[in-house]
């Protein structure tokens, strides 16, 4: 056995154990780094997300405002009970009649926005207030509610305070939000409490402590802060705050004068990061506890060790293991059998990696197949919601029978070929489909050879393209031809399938068909363009590399994509052979 040079110096234990110390120092400070970094970004995003919900929420009432804004302003000039009601006695019947109509129309609002909302109008000429729709505020707060409001509609800044703003009021220590519209001697009032109002947000998750309320200019609570588990808290500060920390998402309506108030508190992410350090804390007692052992042991341990190492260079090239019986240590003898035992080990663990890689190969090619957009299912149902509203219920039929077939295709079949028949039927599906939202966008025609129809392709292939032309080629400027051709070839004393797809639409862009005609990926950062790459990606899987797709752009304008199919021995076999 040669001896150890100058270029490979052994050191002794001391200097692993100092090794060993400083990297659990160095990795206890990075866990520390990471874990206050990943609290951080967890955090903001947590954040962003909780802020988001709000805005589209906030985005929603303002919506509800402006409609019921608008729906009390048109009443107020233009619907006849309300106009009809000045020239009748308050105790007229004819009166009465008229207050149970415009009671109908402020109920139905109410189906359409919530109970929650209550409406009043106030004839100031009658001196003549009623609610015009069923309420929800308690009988106090209502006779409280009609002095106020009254009150305001005396005041010269009515118009200034209250006029298309909601604005928040307190009655009887409850806050509402209130808008008054007035058209000369009559008005409307809506009205909700702040609770209602911020109600739905009570439902976001913002922690056991965290919490949302609505506050005014000032900050005042308008609405009792709840949690989403319904429990009533109190806005806490000082120290609490500090072992506790909290993230204050303030977002604000349009046109008013309160927002909306988050106060975050998860709490579980300072927990985990504790708990991490109390964990590589632990890991640096037990390096630091192991180094002193090795230390104490070193002379009694090391020449064994030593003796063990250098007879493990005698391992046969095979792979085989040297025999240790002239060693008169019984625990390397005991090494030596455990190190035999181990290289089995090693071989069956290499035949199991294989079955493991054999089948994330298919997984993928599963996943792959079967990967779709969930936007085309969303506009199939956006287009028939539609054809609803104009009654176009021929229409509807089509489409929602087109609609099933398409998706009973897609999640029926878990072969990986299927006939060139049913695909072609499947693209026709589709094709019909885009008929029915597009119109007179693109006309097409599909050609394939009598004896195609029991050929074996991988299915959703001719899908992929086509949708391709669909998305690209279609415009509102002119009318858009697509073309699909299978013939049945044989090149090179092989029968294969050939597929021609072409469109009359602008074409590839000359930056994709240079990264398609060299093989190389597509930009998918942006969530586009996976369809393709997927649909090539099982090509090669299925087909061995025998399969090929070119792709051009014709002279006289338009796409053109051509797909060469060999015909496969069993196409049961999948990925077995290409493995």
């Amino acid at each position: 056995m040669e001896k150890i040079t100058a270029g490979n110096k052994a050191y002794p234990i001391r200097h692993y154990v100092k090794i060993m110390i400083l990297i659990s120092f160095a990795v206890l400070v990075l866990d520390l780094i990471i874990s206050i970094a990943s609290i951080s970004i967890v955090n903001r995003h947590s954040t962003r997300y909780l802020k988001d919900t709000a805005t589209l929420y906030i985005n929603r009432i303002n919506h509800d405002f402006t409609y019921i804004n608008h729906y009390m302003g048109w009443t107020l000039a233009n619907d006849e009970n309300l106009l009809k009601m000045n020239t009748y006695g308050i105790n007229s019947i004819e009166f009465i009649k008229l207050n149970e109509n415009l009671h109908k129309r402020f109920t139905e609002l109410q189906k359409n926005y919530g109970q929650e909302y209550n409406f009043f109008y106030y004839l100031k000429n009658e001196s003549y207030f009623l609610n015009c729709a069923p309420i929800s505020v308690s009988y106090t707060d209502y006779q409280e509610l009609k002095k106020q409001i009254i009150s305001y509609i005396d005041d010269k800044e009515m118009y200034e305070k209250f006029y298309s703003k909601w604005t928040p009021i307190l009655v009887n220590n409850n806050y509402y939000v209130i808008n008054i519209v007035p058209y000369y001697n009559r008005y409307i009032i809506g009205l909700i409490s702040a609770d209602n109002l911020i109600r739905p947000l009570h439902q976001i998750n913002l922690g056991a402590n965290g919490f949302v309320s609505l506050v005014d200019e000032v900050g005042t609570s308008l609405s009792n802060p709840i949690s989403s588990s319904g429990k009533l808290l109190q806005e806490n500060s000082g120290i609490s705050n500090l072992v506790q920390p909290r993230t204050t998402v303030i977002n604000e309506f349009s046109n008013t004068t309160f927002s909306t108030k988050m106060v975050i508190k998860f709490g579980v992410f300072e927990k985990i990061m504790i708990a991490q350090l109390l964990i590589m804390l632990l890991f640096f007692m037990v390096t630091s506890t192991l180094c002193a052992v090795m230390l104490f042991f070193n002379k009694r341990v090391l020449g064994p060790i030593q003796s063990f190492s250098e007879n493990l260079a005698y391992i046969n090239e095979d792979g085989q293991p040297a025999d240790f019986k002239s060693s008169k240590i019984i625990e390397l003898e005991n090494a030596n059998t455990q190190f035999k035992a181990l290289v089995e080990q090693i071989k069956t663990f290499k035949i199991t990696m294989y079955e493991q890689e054999l089948e994330k190969q298919r997984i993928q090619l599963d996943y792959m197949k079967l990967q779709i957009k969930p936007h085309f299912f969303l506009n199939c149902l956006t287009s028939i919601y539609s054809m609803a509203q104009i009654q176009m219920y021929k229409e509807i039929e089509n489409m929602a029978m087109s609609t099933s077939k398409y998706f009973r295709y897609i999640f029926q079949n878990g072969e990986n070929f299927v006939r060139v028949e049913d695909e072609i039927e499947h693209v026709r599906m589709y094709l019909e489909i885009q008929k029915q939202r597009y119109r007179d966008a693109f006309i097409y025609g599909i050609d394939q050879e009598d004896n195609v129809s029991n050929v074996k392709i991988p299915p959703l292939v001719l899908q992929t393209f086509v949708e391709n032309s669909i998305k690209y080629a279609i415009s509102r400027d002119s009318e858009v031809q697509i073309m699909l051709t299978v013939k049945r070839l044989q090149i090179e004393e092989e029968e294969v399938t050939v597929i021609h797809l072409t469109d009359t639409g602008p074409g590839f862009p000359p930056n994709v068909l240079e990264k398609l005609r060299a093989g190389q990926s597509l930009d998918q950062t942006e969530g586009t363009q996976i369809g393709i790459m997927n649909t090539l990606k099982r090509l090669e899987y299925l087909y061995h590399k025998r399969a090929t797709v070119s792709f051009s752009n014709l002279e006289e304008g338009g796409a053109c994509v051509i797909l060469t199919l060999p015909d496969l021995q069993n196409t049961s076999i999948g990925m077995e052979s290409y493995l």
